[in-house]
């Protein structure tokens, strides 16, 4: 049986606010969940994230509806599910903030660069995109120049825009509560390495948005807090996620939004515990250094995060999660929708350090959803794991 936390509650609460808020700013931008947000909130520019928004309508099991609407304007079923529910969802005119500008980076893909072309002209509003180079061995001193003299146009794009100036101070401040959300974030995270676990990754899904939406601000950091102190009390009372943990799992990839609580129980069921993923842990790797030049500590934050990186940095990462949350085996989810996450699955698989099983399915649209088939692996797995 799962055991919902408190902190469910509190997320809910804040994103409603966070989303209010969109409504009632002077200046909006698009950004990518990749993207240099602290800017944003330096420059009190309210920043909309149609990924989140696009998670939050395949958790309401929405997403398959406004992908096919997107499908029947001639958009291909093989295009990222996110990017089709939010081009869905702006033509049948969901009630969503309307753009000022638009910001896309591709440290996550390039289907943004298209996708956000196309927001560009649905709206009329300029678009901004940040170019990152991929870090295949090393990350160079060249790298980090061209980001961050993108980094300076891109402030000069959007002082002009709004009219707003960009303060030296206010943006250090920003990110030193970027920092402190980040620490309060990792350190909620890494309750999962108490054995039993008192939260799996599904709560650590559920409970992600304020890290990516909010970061940069107050909010992140005493949300996280009080998870936090949810966590040790649980501990404390020897309250486990998952009753008699027997197993413990690590999840790569974006999570199958629609079917959290179906795979919640699954393992439940099982004695079977995702103690942590690669995804919720990608924001938990986003610190910036402290160095004179923030621009600079911004350009290599944001250029060498888990989608940005070979696959050799991929899997040393997985390794490391691994090892610092002591599992068993890991769930390899096989995304139709995001080929920069799932590509080079296969070839991972073979350099992580404990049996690992891959399932297919996609992170929004439902219809690409086996479960017959989904149970048949799991169960092997876990049979293989006793």
């Amino acid at each position: 049986m799962l055991k919902k936390m408190k902190s469910n509650e509190k997320m809910k609460q804040l994103m409603t606010n966070y989303y209010m808020m969109g409504f009632a700013s002077e200046h909006v931008s698009w950004i990518t969940s990749g993207a240099p947000v602290e800017i944003l909130y330096a420059m009190d520019i309210y920043p909309f994230y149609p990924e989140n928004h696009s998670a939050l309508f395949g958790a309401a099991k929405q997403g398959t509806y406004y992908a096919e609407v997107a499908e029947k304007l001639g958009f291909s079923r093989d295009l990222c599910s996110y990017a089709r529910c939010d081009i869905g969802c702006v033509v049948s005119s969901v009630n969503v903030p309307n753009p000022t500008f638009l910001f896309a980076c591709n440290n996550i893909c390039n289907t943004v660069v298209k996708w956000y072309e196309v927001l560009s002209r649905i709206y009329k509003v300029p678009l901004f995109f940040l170019d990152t180079p991929f870090v295949r061995k090393e990350l160079k001193e060249n790298y980090i120049r061209y980001v961050h003299d993108q980094l300076v146009e891109f402030i000069d794009f959007a002082e002009k825009i709004t009219g707003k100036e960009l303060s030296d101070l206010k943006l250090r401040k920003t990110l030193q509560l970027a920092l402190k959300g980040v620490k309060a974030y990792k350190d909620a995270l890494l309750m999962g390495r108490n054995k039993p676990s008192p939260l799996t990754a599904f709560d650590a899904f559920i409970n992600m948005a304020p890290i990516v939406c909010l970061r940069g601000t107050e909010y992140p950091i005493n949300f996280y807090e009080e998870m936090k102190l949810e966590l040790e009390d649980r501990v404390k009372k020897g309250i486990a996620a998952v009753d008699d943990e027997k197993i413990r799992l690590l999840w790569d990839n974006i999570p199958i939004w629609y079917r959290l609580k179906w795979l919640g129980e699954f393992f439940a069921s099982r004695n079977t515990c995702i103690v942590a993923d690669t995804y919720t842990n990608a924001w938990s790797w986003m610190i910036v250094k402290d160095k004179s030049n923030v621009l600079e500590s911004l350009a290599e934050t944001y250029i060498f995060i888990y989608l940005n990186v070979g696959i050799e940095h991929m899997a040393k990462a997985i390794n490391d999660l691994v090892n610092i949350y002591d599992v068993d085996g890991v769930v390899i989810h096989s995304n139709r929708s995001c080929k920069p996450y799932s590509f080079g699955q296969y070839e991972i698989q073979k350099m992580i350090e404990v049996p690992s099983v891959v399932i297919e399915a996609d992170m929004v649209d439902e219809r690409v959803f086996s479960e017959a088939q989904i149970v048949t692996r799991l169960e092997a797995f876990l049979e293989m794991l006793k």
